[in-house]
């Protein structure tokens, strides 16, 4: 019963995406192609719900779901790998058309191609977790 708002949430999100058109295919090809504000809009709009939840989080102290402090590291991080990180995953945003999000939504929707792109997703997930050790962090 515990879970019921995770599931609620989750379909919230569906709804908003589809509703958005987030998950379109041919959305995500204009915003790469600069001929559309629609995603950066969407995408503008999450960095600015994001800011406030981070500043309401640290502000009210707020606790994650086993009740647990939320806390945030503030050293500064060297930038080189999210320059890296960010450009694996705007590659792999332009070649299948979705971003993590989407990609169930999308295969929720029935587009059951989707499901190659979560599978590869979930396997470069689990090889990252087998090198990391080795990367530079």
């Amino acid at each position: 019963m515990k879970s019921v708002k995770y599931i609620l949430a989750g379909i919230l999100f569906g709804i908003i995406m589809t509703k958005s058109e987030a998950l379109s295919w041919f959305r995500i090809y204009e915003m790469f192609r600069f001929e559309s504000f629609q995603m950066y809009g969407i995408i503008g709009t999450a960095v600015v719900l994001g800011v406030i939840s981070v500043f309401l989080i640290k502000k009210m102290h707020w606790k994650d779901s086993e009740h647990q402090p939320i806390l945030f590291k503030d050293k500064e991080p060297p930038y080189t790998k999210y320059i890296i990180g960010g450009t694996i995953f705007g590659l792999g945003w332009a070649l299948t058309g979705a971003c993590p999000g989407p990609m169930f939504v999308n295969l929720g929707y029935g587009y059951l191609t989707m499901a190659i792109v979560i599978v590869g997703a979930l396997l470069g997930t689990f090889l990252y977790g087998l090198i990391k050790d080795k990367l530079p962090h």
